[in-house]
């Protein structure tokens, strides 16, 4: 218990929270790294699986796909990419956004391909274009699941991030990754702990959007003014 006390101790000692490798700079750096990582997944995985649920084609290479990319191991394509690029941010970073790919991608298709099929004929019947279903039928009815797969995304991304400290960046992991180094466990708990706490409070905030996206329910609309 002496090292989870000395943990909680480092933790709440206001004086470790200051300066260029203090907790806040560790924490601000940590999100950052998972923001950009979970930014690029979407901007590749949501328009494809859009694409891909829309068209109702390429399933099977979709799960392929998906497969493939979730049998990765994240620290074996760090080192690769390391060796192959050097270090930096951008190694790190392909790494996560492959790991934050196929839940998106996933989530996405499944969200616009189990959309009723009577509700979008019924849009076609009615004049919509293809580009007018997807925008206003099917985004819509799939943002749920759409959502809960850029929440899986961002707490996979979150928990991973802390490889960046493998290539001598910042981040929650140079907690774990200097503990390690130094025999200091109670850091490696620290570590452990800011990445916890990091991951249970995007989770909150993405269920809060998964459940106020929910169809039908008028969450998202503005309360009238009276």
């Amino acid at each position: 218990m002496s090292i989870f006390s000395d943990a909680i101790g480092y933790i709440l000692d206001g004086a470790n929270w200051s300066g260029g490798t203090g907790i806040a700079t560790r924490l601000t750096e940590h999100v950052w790294y998972s923001f950009l990582a979970v930014l690029f997944s979407v901007v590749v995985a949501v328009p494809l699986g859009l694409l891909i649920g829309h068209l109702r084609r390429g399933e099977v290479a979709l799960v392929g796909l998906v497969n493939s990319l979730r049998s990765l191991p994240t620290l074996g394509v760090l080192t690769f990419l390391v060796l192959l690029l050097g270090l930096g941010l951008v190694p790190p970073l392909i790494a996560l956004v492959l790991l934050g790919i196929p839940p998106i991608l996933a989530g996405t298709y499944a969200g616009v391909a189990n959309v009723d099929a009577t509700v979008v004929d019924a849009a076609r019947a009615m004049g919509m274009t293809e580009r007018q279903v997807l925008l206003r039928v099917e985004i819509p009815n799939a943002l749920p699941l759409l959502l809960g797969g850029i929440r899986n995304a961002t707490l996979q991304v979150i928990a991973t991030a802390t490889v960046a400290a493998f290539v001598n960046l910042g981040g929650v992991g140079r907690y774990i990754f200097d503990g390690l180094a130094l025999y200091s466990y109670d850091r490696v708990v620290v570590g452990a702990i800011l990445v916890a706490v990091l991951a249970l409070v995007a989770d909150g905030l993405l269920a809060l959007a998964v459940w106020a996206s929910a169809p039908g329910t008028g969450r998202l609309r503005r309360a009238p003014r009276l």
